[in-house]
């Protein structure tokens, strides 16, 4: 009996384990997703309860996640700036934070654009010019400015749609650079107010501790919700659709890789970080962003990882992150775009010039702010063919295998969106090395008081 029962101590480790509970999740959704594609859709074309199930819990996870988002940036941005009194590199910190923004996308779109011309997706394939169709929204620079403005106190806006029976409906959602913008104006309202405004700062602090143990309690869920999106993402999608835009897919994902694996971590090593602790720390950040397919959706989860496993202060986190998720995106916004345009500028017979690719990598790495208000990589492609003055049509081409390729993209970001505010840390003497060397996934579900509840100055560190 003495023997079984360490046996039955490691077994209950290994379950309760954060990262075999994310893959096993993996595994089982997408078996679960497979046997849901093999039942088929039901008398009426409707999914069977089993793909029902699959997106219901899927989506639920990632609405969950997103709900916190607005609290949560909010309180913690307003925290962070009013901590703001006892740094005196706050200015110099933003300014690093979008110069490592520019230098990461630039290496990106290059990569990207080398990719295009090596494969030369758009002349392997059996698409043709036909097979394209309008694609909606599509992205402009003026949207920048839309974006910067904020609308209302909450930063919500609402959109009306029309069902096929006619009725109308009403959604509200909400645009993370307006609420970014507002906590920061908030925050140095606090500042400029001084002793005053200590009790509004006090219950601000104590309602990002209050969030943050909401938070942890929806990261818990998430076992639950890969299981989910995975298997509807295998059941919704399956893989035919790569059969025509197989070299395309190759040459985003073969992108997508170089970036995660070889840029990362050159950075990293370049700047004396572990690579292997880097990736440990923001995996669970980047996983959830594979099969969640939303960086605004995982950016709790983020920003945690962040702090708590990567050892960033919390209040420069608080600020980068958040920004981070929506100007900084090396997958939708760099490698994807440029291998995209290529591929349309072939389908359509146009030749691009060398100055076509410097506008390509100039769009790549600035026009991610002009799109900040909006979701999808598809708007910044948008923006890319409009600016190149490329057919809009070509986009219609490639939508069949975009989630798919929405995983890998999502992934990169997201963890882009951990490496440099790492990065700057780093590079200011800020970072908690310790921290940064000893951390796992299991430090998120950690029973301490987070640190953004009452951060300690940058300035002590």
């Amino acid at each position: 009996m003495s023997s079984t029962a360490p046996e039955r101590s490691r077994l209950r480790s290994v379950l309760g384990n954060f990262g075999f509970q994310i893959i096993a999740a993996l595994v089982l959704g997408v078996a679960l997703g497979w046997l849901a594609l093999s039942i088929g859709p039901t008398g009426d074309d409707s999914p069977n309860w089993l793909a029902t199930t699959l997106d219901t819990v899927g989506s639920s996870f990632v609405t969950l996640l997103r709900a916190i988002v607005p609290p949560l940036i909010f309180t913690a941005i307003v925290a962070s700036v009013a901590n703001l009194r006892n740094v005196t590199n706050g200015a110099r910190l933003a300014a690093r934070t979008l110069l490592w923004f520019a230098i990461t996308a630039l290496v990106s779109v290059v990569i990207g654009i080398g990719l295009g011309l090596v494969l030369q997706p758009g002349r392997h394939t059996t698409l043709s010019v036909e097979d394209g169709y309008d694609v909606g929204r599509t992205g402009s620079w003026l949207d920048f400015l839309d974006g910067l403005i904020p609308a209302n106190p909450l930063g919500l806006t609402a959109s009306t749609s029309a069902g096929d029976d006619g009725s109308l409906s009403t959604s509200l959602s909400f645009n993370v650079l307006q609420i970014v913008i507002i906590a920061l104006v908030v925050g140095v309202a606090v500042l400029r107010t001084g002793a005053k405004a200590d009790p509004f700062l006090s219950v601000v602090q104590s309602t990002l501790t209050v969030i943050q143990r909401v938070l942890w309690w929806i990261i818990r869920l998430a076992p639950l919700g890969t299981l989910g999106l995975v298997g509807h993402a295998v059941e919704a999608y399956g893989w035919e659709s790569l059969a025509s835009l197989g070299r395309f897919a190759i040459a985003v994902y073969v992108g997508l890789a170089l970036v995660l694996f070889v840029v990362y971590p050159v950075i990293l090593r370049a700047n004396g970080l572990s690579i292997a602790r880097w990736f440990r720390g923001a995996w669970p950040a980047i996983q959830l962003a594979f099969v969640s397919r939303s960086s605004i959706g995982t950016l709790p989860v983020t920003q945690r990882v962040t702090e708590r496993n990567l050892g960033v202060p919390s209040e420069y986190a608080s600020f980068a992150v958040p920004l981070a998720a929506t100007t900084k995106m090396d997958g939708c916004a760099s490698i994807y775009p440029a291998v995209s345009a290529i591929f349309v500028a072939q389908i359509f017979g146009i030749d691009l010039s060398f100055w076509d690719y410097l506008l390509i990598a100039f769009v790549s790495v600035v026009g991610s702010a002009a799109t900040a208000g909006l979701t999808g990589a598809i708007v910044m492609l948008t923006l890319t063919l409009s600016t190149l003055g490329l057919p809009l049509a070509g986009v219609g081409l490639l939508l069949a295998i975009d989630p798919i390729l929405d995983m890998g993209r999502t992934a990169v970001n997201v963890a882009g969106q951990t490496l440099v505010p790492t990065i700057v840390a780093q590079r200011e003497g800020i970072l908690d090395r310790v921290q940064y060397d000893r951390a796992q996934a299991e430090d998120l579900f950690s029973e301490r008081d987070e640190a953004a509840a009452a951060p300690e100055p940058v300035g002590a560190r």
